[in-house]
């Protein structure tokens, strides 16, 4: 008995373990569909979250008999979902650089104006939101931004607000916990629900959509050399390349693209020259396809197991409905100006409210509605102008 309490122990102390066990129960949970509407991969962020929260209930700590485990406690256990969640990012994102690279320099040029403006008009409308938050409602300005940056999902704001020099870190994370788990599911429920609420046929439209995104025939390769069959030299490449974009840093405002905004410009770059002189960096579809959801799930593992922990020892009502303004207010005002405006096709106007939101699970939702990537072109384009207004607006907001 005492062996298989030693054999017990040893797997609720192991971090990978929880990691597999999370992805497991998540994909089971996100195939449910109820009335054509599914979860998906968030399906692995609700389980991620809950093991969070009970793991907060129990105060982090697991018994088996006469042996105990200190999960919060342990460095070597946070460490492990830290480092899941900052490789699913660099997987994530640079696939979905690499997928619309081809694609990505040539309908910005088109449309470069709609998403500038798109990603300022959901950015500008969740700080208007955060500024009424303020004023009107009371929160301080530490946990409003903190909220705004959960709402948005922005690990990038959320650093920048940090680091200003007056502010309540702790009002700012904890603002983030609260308003980061439905920044999350809300925004891979919008992309799902709004088509059905407007009856759009998703056949018609992903025809339609993939005949005016139709570009030239793949570049030739015979005139360059492959390293590796899969494309894994290049991947890699992409993500060393796109970390060390993330560093550089401009000087006076402090702002730096991060880990997430480096390799989507690496990944787009990458994707779109194909080769490094003589070097094929094409890659597969396969590949990235399989990198890119992997890449999710990892990142969703690793930011819902802490966000769940964070999410329970800071909840209140009044916090959660304002982070739910926060979420909901910018999508609605993005699809507004999409269709109205710009008169966007639903998938570059869903794809750009994604890129707006900053929101990487919901991409990978959209995938899934659209039945084509090529919505990530959209989500690519607008994502950079929102990544540097959340980070401005962050370090503002938090001043007042």
């Amino acid at each position: 008995m005492e062996y298989l309490g030693d054999i017990v122990t040893s797997w609720l102390g192991n971090g990978i373990f929880y990691v597999f066990i999370i992805l497991a129960l998540g994909y089971l949970i996100g195939g449910i569909k109820i009335k054509g509407i599914s979860l998906g991969d968030a399906g692995v962020l609700v389980v991620a979250l809950i093991f969070g929260i009970v793991s907060y209930e129990l105060g982090g700590q697991f018994s088996i008999g006469d042996k105990s485990i200190d999960l919060y406690n342990d460095d070597a256990f946070k460490a492990t979902f830290k480092l899941v969640s900052n490789l699913g990012t660099a997987m994530f994102v640079t696939s979905v650089g690499l997928i619309a690279g081809p694609k990505f320099f040539r309908s910005f040029n088109k449309k470069m104006l709609a998403y500038i403006v798109m990603g300022i008009a959901v950015i500008g409308s969740a700080s208007v939101v955060t500024l009424v938050a303020i004023k009107a409602f009371g929160i301080d300005a530490s946990t409003a931004v903190g909220l705004l940056t959960g709402a948005l999902t922005s690990t990038p704001g959320f650093s920048a607000a940090k680091e200003v020099a007056s502010v309540n870190e702790e009002a700012v994370t904890a603002g983030y916990a609260i308003a980061y788990l439905f920044g999350v599911l809300g925004v891979v429920l919008f992309v799902q629900i709004l088509p059905k609420l407007l009856k759009v046929n998703i056949e018609e439209e992903r025809k339609n959509f993939i005949a005016a995104s139709t570009v030239e025939a793949a570049k030739s390769k015979k005139n360059y050399v492959s390293v590796d069959g899969m494309g894994l030299f290049p991947f890699t490449l992409a993500v060393a390349f796109g970390y060390m974009i993330g560093c550089i840093k401009i000087p006076g405002i402090n702002f730096s693209f991060g880990a997430s905004g480096g390799t989507l410009i690496a990944g787009l770059i990458l994707g779109h020259f194909g080769h490094i002189g003589p070097l094929n960096c094409q890659i597969k579809k396969d590949t990235l396809n399989f990198m890119r959801e992997i890449g999710l799930v990892l990142f969703l593992v690793g930011a819902g197991v802490p966000g769940g922990y964070s999410f329970i020892s800071h909840i209140t009502l009044k916090y959660f409905i304002v982070g739910i303004l926060m979420t909901l207010i910018p999508m609605i005002i993005g699809y507004l100006v999409a269709r109205y405006i710009f008169k966007l096709s639903i998938f570059n106007n869903l794809g750009s409210i994604t890129g707006g939101m900053t929101s990487t699970p919901a991409l990978g939702a959209l995938i899934s509605v659209a039945g084509t990537d090529d919505v990530a072109s959209a989500y690519a384009a607008t994502y950079p102008m929102a990544l540097i207004l959340i980070v401005l607006a962050a370090k503002v907001l938090v001043l007042l």
